[in-house]
């Protein structure tokens, strides 16, 4: 009977194919030893290359840790989290709003330190979400593009000149597809919440053919060799670290800059809790420095000499406003008509 039950397994198991990843993973690395004691694995929308030496760093007094490091996009992280998918310690992502509701929703356990708690009242929320970046909505400008024109400074004198010369940035303008980012939602929502001229900036930017991208490092990249002439509301801290100077002009609008916070928290399931408040506090401490052009939440003035007027994402039930079905669906449906023309 043994025998024929054993038969019967080898034989389902050439039958049934194993199981698909629930998400979908954009990269993944694995830091420290392979045979480690005690695994913490981590979620993330930040970028491998840029994070894994402040893995390594985390890693120097813990030499019985791995690390294992799966990037996945904020809309694939959120619906894997939501959904009991992802078997994670720690969720990392860019995109505020979702942190905040993955929090309000239950899917986060709380978590206190001596580093954690000197945190200012705008950097933590409820201890269950934890900022350890500021990092700023940038511009970013091909110099080429601009040879012969002033390099604007705002909104309203970017505006100004594509009107005046549509000829030159006719196909040449980026900016993200905000139907599946969730970091582009999240600013674009955050946009308009502020001023009007997000709106007659999208509409100028629709009549020049828009290209729309999932990521801030495509169009760094299309901004670099020539492709785009403007990129908007780029993570400024990936085009400090990923734009060539000489190139590129990373512009912070003086009209007003958007401020992101790079978020983290320990999920309700967690298997190393205590593993996952060690890395958050190194986070704070250090791990801004991951993001070149991003700055730790204990400089609550920076920028001051690039930006007159900063607004910074806050964390609370108000970011769950544009979250609800009915306003997003309108949202996405006012950007459409702007956007895709």
């Amino acid at each position: 009977m043994r025998k024929l039950v054993l038969s019967l397994g080898l034989i389902l198991s050439t039958l049934i194919p194993p199981p698909v990843q629930a998400f979908e993973i954009e990269d993944q690395i694995t830091v420290g030893p392979a045979h480690a004691r005690r695994v913490l694995r981590v979620l993330s929308t930040g970028d491998a290359e840029l994070f894994e030496d402040t893995i390594r760093d985390f890693l120097t007094a813990l030499p019985d840790v791995r690390v294992d490091y799966i990037v996945a996009s904020s809309a694939e992280l959120m619906r894997a989290v939501g959904n009991g998918d992802a078997k994670a310690d720690l969720v990392m992502s860019s995109a505020t709003d979702l942190q905040t509701k993955l929090v309000n929703d239950g899917r986060a356990q709380r978590y206190s330190s001596p580093v954690t708690s000197r945190l200012p009242d705008w950097a933590r929320w409820r201890d269950h979400l934890f900022a350890f970046t500021q990092e700023p909505a940038a511009i970013v400008l091909s110099r080429k593009a601009f040879v012969g024109l002033p390099m604007p400074e705002s909104r309203q004198e970017l505006i100004a000149l594509m009107r005046d010369h549509p000829e030159r940035f006719q196909g040449k303008v980026g900016t993200y597809d905000i139907r599946a980012s969730g970091l582009g939602y999240l600013f674009a929502t955050q946009d308009a919440r502020t001023s009007e001229t997000f709106w007659r900036l999208s509409e100028v930017m629709g009549s020049l053919g828009v290209k729309l991208f999932c990521c801030s490092s495509q169009m760094i990249e299309e901004v670099s060799d020539g492709r785009l002439a403007v990129a908007y509301n780029v993570l400024g801290s990936y085009a400090r670290a990923n734009g060539d100077p000489a190139e590129v002009v990373v512009m912070l609008p003086q009209d007003y800059t958007i401020i992101m916070l790079r978020t983290a928290f320990i999920p309700r399931d967690s298997q190393q809790p205590a593993l996952a408040g060690l890395f958050i506090d190194h986070l704070i401490s250090r791990g801004w420095q991951a993001a070149p052009g991003a700055v730790s939440v204990a400089e609550e003035n920076a920028w001051t000499d690039e930006a007159q007027a900063l607004r910074r994402i806050r964390m609370g039930p108000g970011l769950l406003v544009y979250l609800d079905a009915l306003k997003k669906a309108a949202f996405l449906a006012e950007w459409s008509s702007a956007i895709l023309q």
